[in-house]
């Protein structure tokens, strides 16, 4: 019996094979990978680049991005809105390009977010060598830069021959569609192989389905998990990024709703539960609100659904105080379910939740402990409301009112980006997530640069949703490069850019660990040598409008409503600009609420960091480790 081969590239098959990937959950398909973004150099513009110039748009959209790491985040941002149900790949050529996709990789991979990365490789033959850009090695020839792109990838694989890209592709797919192991999938290219020929069975471009699971809950861990349930009396959930992954908000509602168990949020699980649904306690951890930590320190039972619990959300380890806690961690993966010494339900967080409140029919908890939380998510309300107020339009804004003001502007389904500095802090205690969408924060890397890229991908997967990139004067310096892209494609993300002379996040850290601030303002040096000097007369407001944004400018309170409003109205990218008041104590964020270890010098001759290491002391005293 004969099978038909159609002989191409290594790169046009892989262009061909990859659009005709997709999955399918509860009956509905999605196109796997949905489009690529791509810079090109002599390491991939012979092969890839010339495949995809070969396969057409309507094959394989292509988008233009101007900085490796910046189109990894967009991606990623792309597979976060479409549910981690559709993707997008990135190539790249050799060496500098190859590597700047590794922190793009590691936030994928940290937040359990499909990206397929295809960057270009030395030579297979070694026929030419050294190449341009190539490391070499002295004792290891088949050493290359895209080896460091290793430890951040799910699955990693050198294609140094045609026929093995068949096994490697199918590999591929299998992991950025298994919802227990996704992350960054790398497949390098050498650039040799991938204009190298082959014929190519017809059945490796066949139109494939990989079904994303929803594994069912074990029948007896479900029975061991309801018993927990059953015995607890001050029982609290904890959502994680879980939740929003495996669309499982509408069953956490109906089991909130049926047992009156409150819910605390990390950051990837804000949105969860609607800010004004009565179990809503909002963020939990170091930048949590005060209803949910008070209640972590005394609940005696911690539902973790679809998180991994990173120091934010235990306080490092402090956070859970009750003499007898006992947790239940229900999560897809193994790895993360059993994280505390927990009772697992490892299975589909809709799944296990749905089966859950079945399975615990007529379970409420005592009325006492309903009205607890109850009013004390009423006081932390009063606090946001204070927060937020801005009573003189004619004042410069905080950042507290910043995001009063945009509050007030968005709709229901407008999605807020977010990754580092002083805004995550506040937007977890304050923001009042109105969809399961709308809060898109990306704390697990925190990484500086993710907003802007990020917001390009979520246009893309939501093209009629307005999207907003929160973003300080630090984040913009790292990354605003793809302002350009937004520009190019006709995208109209808006960019709220906060103007407040430096690193104020990491600042207030310097200054609570016995650091003094050192190094992170944005000044000129002073007589001293320190950067303690006049404000930098930077303006950054010119810059993204140079590169091709409408820039409203606000300098009053009034101001800010009034060019919030007309960048949402917009039909282009628009940057909103503020510089933020810096000086006033009020309103201001709520102070955190539980611990975050940041070891301290045990040892020191000035006065801050010496109090810093005796409160660090007292504070590092309370961690627990839960066995």
């Amino acid at each position: 019996m004969s099978h038909s081969t159609t002989r191409l590239t290594v790169a046009q098959a892989l262009v061909r094979f990859l659009a005709a990937q997709y999955t399918e959950r509860d009956g509905v398909r999605h196109r796997l990978i949905a489009g690529t973004w791509g810079i090109f150099g002599h390491g991939n513009v012979a092969g890839v680049g010339q495949a995809l110039v070969e396969a057409g748009e309507d094959v394989m959209p292509f988008h233009q991005g101007r900085n490796e790491q910046a189109m990894v985040h967009a991606a990623v941002g792309y597979a976060r809105q479409r549910d981690r149900l559709s993707t997008q790949a990135v190539t790249t050529s050799i060496g500098p390009g190859a590597t700047n996709l590794v922190t793009g990789a590691a936030l994928a991979t940290i937040n359990r977010l499909p990206v397929l990365l295809l960057p270009g490789d030395y030579f297979a033959t070694h026929s030419a060598d050294p190449l341009l850009q190539q490391l070499e090695h002295p004792v290891e020839a088949d050493v290359s830069v895209n080896d460091t792109l290793r430890p951040v990838s799910r699955y990693f694989d050198r294609i140094t021959r045609p026929e093995a890209l068949i096994p490697s592709a199918l590999n591929a797919m299998r992991v950025l569609t298994d919802p227990a192991e996704t992350g960054a999938v790398t497949l390098a290219l050498p650039q040799d192989v991938q204009t190298e020929a082959y014929d190519w069975p017809e059945e490796f471009f066949a139109e494939r389905v990989w079904r994303v699971r929803r594994p069912a809950p074990d029948p007896a861990e479900l029975a061991e998990a309801v018993r927990a349930v059953r015995a607890a009396e001050r029982p609290l959930i904890v959502a994680g990024g879980g939740v929003h992954h495996s669309g499982a908000e509408d069953a956490l509602k109906a089991f909130a709703d049926a047992t009156g168990i409150p819910v605390a949020s990390t950051q990837a699980g804000k949105g969860s539960l609607r800010h004004d649904h009565p179990a809503d306690l909002g963020g939990i951890g170091h930048t949590g609100t005060a209803v949910s930590d008070d209640l972590a320190r005394t609940a005696d039972l911690v539902l973790g659904v679809g998180t991994r619990y990173t120091d934010f959300t235990t306080a490092s380890g402090t956070l859970f105080q009750h003499p007898d806690v006992r947790f239940l961690n229900l999560n897809i993966t193994a790895f993360d379910a059993h994280k505390l010494a927990a009772t697992t339900l490892v299975c589909d967080a809709r799944a296990g939740l749905t089966a859950l409140t079945e399975a615990l029919a007529g379970h409420r908890v005592a009325a006492g402990y309903e009205d607890e939380y109850r009013a004390g998510k009423e006081r932390w309300e009063r606090m946001v409301e204070a927060a937020y107020r801005a009573d003189d339009d004619s004042a410069v804004p905080t950042q507290t009112q910043v995001l009063g003001a945009l509050d007030a502007v968005v709709g229901d389904d407008d999605v807020v980006i977010n990754a580092a500095g002083s805004l995550p802090g506040d937007l977890h205690k304050l923001w009042r997530a109105r969809s399961p969408r709308q809060y898109h924060l990306e704390y697990g890397y925190s990484c500086m640069g993710y907003e802007i890229p990020a917001a390009i991908g979520v246009q893309q997967a939501a093209p009629d949703t307005p999207v907003w990139a929160l973003v300080g004067d630090g984040t913009y310096l790292m990354m605003p490069t793809e302002i350009v892209t937004a520009v190019q494609e006709g995208l109209p993300v808006n960019m709220v850019l906060i103007q407040n002379h430096g690193y104020a996040s990491i600042g207030g850290l310097s200054e609570s660990v016995g650091a003094e601030r050192f190094g992170t303002a944005y000044r000129y040096r002073a007589a001293d040598g320190t950067f303690t000097g006049a404000p930098l007369p930077v303006d950054l407001a010119a810059n993204a409008g140079s590169l091709g944004m409408e820039v409203l400018r606000a300098k009053t309170v009034g101001e800010l409503r009034q060019a919030l409003r007309a960048a949402r109205a917009s039909d282009r990218p628009t940057c909103v600009y503020v510089e933020t008041d810096v000086e006033r104590a009020a309103p201001a964020a709520p102070p955190a609420e539980a611990w975050w270890d940041v070891p301290v010098a045990e040892v020191a001759s000035r006065e801050a960091a010496v109090t810093a290491r005796e409160r660090y002391d007292r504070e590092v005293a309370a961690r627990r480790h839960h066995l």
